[in-house]
């Protein structure tokens, strides 16, 4: 049977920006950035764990059409999907102060 769960994907808009914020900000590294032509292949993973990979994706073909590729990027612009993570540190108080160094906006 399965004994690990290896990618996850997260709708994102922009992946320049997508990438942007994940590497320059959050602090993951790029695992993956190949452009098959058709799509844009960009993942990342906490650092030294490439064994569990975000996949940026923007939404599009070939996954979905161009009429469901709208709705979706509709829906991630309302913030009503898009995706979601949850990151674990070993000091909160410092992760929170380097991200806020960082421009991460908290709310």
């Amino acid at each position: 049977m399965f004994n690990a769960i290896t990618h996850s994907q997260i709708y994102v808009l922009d992946q320049n920006e997508a990438h942007d914020f994940y590497v320059g900000k959050l602090g993951l590294e790029v695992a993956a950035d190949i452009d098959m032509g058709f799509m844009r292949w960009l993942t990342v993973s906490v650092p030294g764990h490439p064994e569990r990979q975000i996949l940026l994706e923007r939404p599009g073909a070939p996954a979905m059409s161009e009429e469901v590729a709208q709705q979706v990027r509709e829906l991630v612009t309302k913030g009503a999907m898009g995706g979601w993570l949850i990151l674990t540190t070993d000091d909160c108080r410092k992760t929170y102060e380097t991200l806020l160094e960082r421009g991460v906006e908290f709310t």
